[in-house]
């Protein structure tokens, strides 16, 4: 029996469908160091999706129904093709071949066929390496990604895609490239795409820097792998990336252009994976309750971790403070050093669900990712000479709680005789958080900055690096 290959974008479908000692990358003067732009471009909310002026698409379906989606995919094939028409000489140094074919199917319908596999119920886009096309479920994938994400995220599925056919053409990946590898790369050319459209030089989409991008974002993070635990069948079968990875995957690209994607290799992920939990213990869902008691082993373990001279007071009591003003679930005190919790709304933030809209997942440290946020702005206050009332604070406060996630990956016993340790789907958890509601990344007053695509990077800065460069990087 022949073993047909295609590359697929979702690792879980079902997600959307059904609600199924590191170096940083890059130099020290980086261009999200501006609060208010993204990767270098203002942070600005506007128009997104297909142009009512759109040029007309190049290439024709098949199997085709001739239907809305159908014309949004092949409009988004044709501006893909139309950018590595340029991008790809300029990039490697010869020239562009098209797929050989676009194919569209219903996932509902009996008559399809893709890379020689039934299409019945295949959910899912797909470039297929055995003749080089490219195909997508308009009945049920395309439609849910266009609801839940709006028109570019039907459009960034496809770029992806269309990255496993420029991965394949440049020569970056072969038969024995990990999936890891091949997934993250056609994540990261999706992103140099999708920053082509932001620039204004789609002749057929617009991509706003804020509303529009946070959306993309979101769509990456639904994207993410299922959460496995050690000893499960299927642990390392089509291994995709976390929400964390990919979302990481696709910045890179949209910041650093192609060459950031030529050189992901498995020695490359596996540096920036670095220890951070992949799979959880075995019969463990990863969850801590939130509770008084579970809020102070936190802080124990934080006051470890950090030995900060003057550790921060915790209250459970609404907080009359001088010099903030903040009504987030948790806030801190400068003038007292005090952090003060609001139990039921904290409770709340954490709550475990998968939102059947979106994707995006949050669970327990949804929730103690904003203690943890709090505390490193008590650190940050004792650390002096910085204000914690601006935009560059949130960043730095969100920088900060990176690099105190980091350092729960090892178990600290706390003087409770509890055990805290980070566990697989905690940095998903918090990164869906700031993307959400942006408490982890915002200042004293719980100010945030309008780009969740500036408030994940920082996170990634101080998950990858140490606490200083949060300070040089976010003065």
């Amino acid at each position: 029996m022949r073993r047909h290959r295609f590359a697929a974008l979702l690792a879980c479908v079902a997600l959307l469908v059904s609600g199924c000692g590191q170096e940083l990358r890059g130099t020290p003067v980086s261009v999200f160091a501006d609060p208010f732009r993204v990767a270098g471009m203002p942070a600005t909310d506007g128009p997104t999706g297909l142009r009512d002026d759109a040029a007309e698409p190049t290439r024709e379906v098949t199997g085709t129904d001739g239907g809305e989606i159908d014309h949004l995919a092949v409009s988004s094939i044709s501006d893909i093709e139309e950018f590595w028409e340029t991008a790809y000489p300029e990039t490697f140094d010869d020239e562009f071949t098209p797929v050989s074919d676009v194919i569209s199917w219903d996932a509902d319908g009996f008559d399809g066929m893709f890379c020689d596999t039934d299409t019945y119920n295949l959910v899912n886009a797909a470039f297929c390496h055995d003749d080089e096309t490219i195909g997508w479920d308009r009945g049920v994938l395309l439609p849910s990604l266009r609801r839940a994400n709006g028109d570019m995220a039907v459009t960034m599925v496809l770029a992806h895609e269309y990255g496993h056919a420029v991965q394949l053409q440049a020569g970056m990946i072969t038969r024995s490239t990990p999936t890891l590898v091949a997934e993250q790369q056609a994540d990261c050319l999706a992103g140099v795409y999708m920053r082509w459209v932001a620039e204004g030089n789609s002749p057929r989409f617009t991509l706003s820097t804020g509303d529009g991008l946070n959306n993309l974002l979101a769509a990456m993070i639904a994207f993410r792998d299922p959460l496995l635990n050690e000893g499960a069948p299927d642990v390392g079968d089509d291994e995709h990336g976390s929400a964390f990875e990919r979302v990481s995957a696709f910045q890179f690209g949209f910041t650093d252009g192609a060459g950031s994607c030529a050189s992901m290799d498995p020695a490359e992920i596996k540096q920036r994976r670095g220890d951070l939990p992949v799979l959880l213990p075995e019969d463990q869902s990863g969850e801590l309750q939130i509770t008084e008691d579970s809020v102070r082993t936190i802080m124990d373990a934080l006051n470890i971790l950090f030995e900060p001279a003057e550790p921060p007071e915790l209250t459970f009591e609404p907080l009359d403070c001088p010099d903030a003003d903040s009504d987030a679930p948790v806030t801190f005190c400068p003038a007292t050093n005090t952090i003060a919790v609001d139990l039921p709304a904290l409770e709340l933030l954490g709550a475990q669900s998968d939102d059947e809209d979106t994707g995006l997942v949050t669970g327990d440290n949804t929730g103690y990712s904003v203690l943890v946020s709090r505390y490193m702005q008590s650190i940050q206050h004792q650390h002096g000479g910085v204000e914690l009332n601006t935009a560059r604070a949130a960043l730095r406060t969100a920088c900060l709680t990176g690099v105190a996630t980091t350092k729960m990956v090892d178990e600290v016993n706390t003087p409770d005789g509890n055990t805290i340790a980070l566990t697989a789907g905690d940095v998903d958890e918090a990164v869906s958080g700031i993307l959400l509601n942006g408490l982890v990344a915002s200042d004293v007053n719980g100010e945030s900055v309008p780009s969740g695509f500036s408030r994940i990077d920082a996170f990634r800065v101080g998950v990858l690096g140490e606490q200083e460069r949060c300070f040089k990087r976010f003065p």
